[in-house]
């Protein structure tokens, strides 16, 4: 049986059949898969049998409850404290990029527990189906490989957007405010996938872009930092935009707080690769 990403959590044994050969079959040892199911290792296997490819229940790093659905297919799942990212991948039989897609948030906040895994949150662990039209649309990138703009075409939705981009129908609805979450997109909007031009908390300041609406610069205002200004213009790597023409440093901007990545205020930084910003290396 597989789940929304085509991940086994279930298989039906047929005749000749054995417990070593379905473990090898599914890169699992066969304790793992005997001890999912109840069974000692070695025991044989009756054709037509239903084995458990994923653990039955809560165990270290993923002590949570979840929900099923008919085919017994994981759907939801309640994070505990001290719950991990690898506990509940292996739990759940998922990858974290696909832990990520399902619930349409960046791999790179989701990545390392903080943003993502927190005691009490609901998150779901398989994608709604979108229509097989959605996704073709074509992209506007920033120097660094990330969308910023993206058109739609028939089919699309707010979670074929989600699952594509890693994008929250809420934030996509925030940058976006000509959307309607009640209403279809219509084919040929250009939606906006990246803050940009709104200001968010850590990024106040102002910046310029090109004529496709790409960001160039930004001039950072107090309080912010490298993080958010980051996530402001889809940046991956802000301080390879901002290389010393001199010396070894990473970057040549000034912090206020360097433990907290707080930018000093009034600096005018480039948000593009391909058109860096250059300061002398002291």
């Amino acid at each position: 049986m597989h789940d929304s990403f085509g991940n086994v959590d279930f298989y039906t044994t047929v005749a000749g059949d054995t417990l070593p050969a379905v473990a090898a079959a599914y890169k699992l040892s066969e304790a793992k898969i005997a001890g999912f199911n109840g069974l000692q290792p070695g025991t044989p296997l009756t054709p037509g049998t239903r084995l458990r490819l994923i653990p039955a229940g809560p165990m270290p790093g993923a002590r949570g409850a979840s929900t099923v659905d008919a085919n017994g297919i994981p759907t939801g799942y309640t994070v505990e404290p001290d719950d991990t990212l690898g506990g509940i991948t292996y739990r759940f039989n998922l990858s974290d990029k696909q832990l990520a897609e399902a619930n349409k948030v960046p791999f790179t906040y989701e990545k390392g527990n903080v943003y993502f895994i927190q005691a009490g949150k609901v998150i779901q662990l398989q994608k709604k189906p979108v229509d097989s039209r959605s996704g073709s649309g074509a992209s506007v990138n920033n120097s660094f490989g990330q969308p910023v703009f993206y058109t739609t075409v028939d089919g699309d939705s707010f979670d074929s957007l989600g699952y594509k981009f890693r994008s929250t129908t809420a934030q996509i609805l925030l940058y976006n405010p000509s959307l309607s979450a009640d209403e279809p997109i219509p084919s040929g909007t250009k939606v906006r996938l990246i803050p940009g031009e709104l200001k968010i908390e850590g990024a106040q300041g102002t910046s310029t872009a090109d004529s496709q609406g790409v960001p160039l610069t930004y001039t950072t205002a107090p309080g912010d930092t490298e993080r958010q200004v980051s996530f402001r213009f889809g940046v991956t790597d802000l301080r390879s935009a901002n290389r010393p023409s001199t010396g070894t440093g990473g970057a040549w901007y000034e912090f206020t707080d360097l433990s907290s990545d707080e930018l000093a205020p009034g600096e005018t930084i480039s948000v593009a690769l391909d058109k860096p910003i250059n300061k002398p290396g002291s």
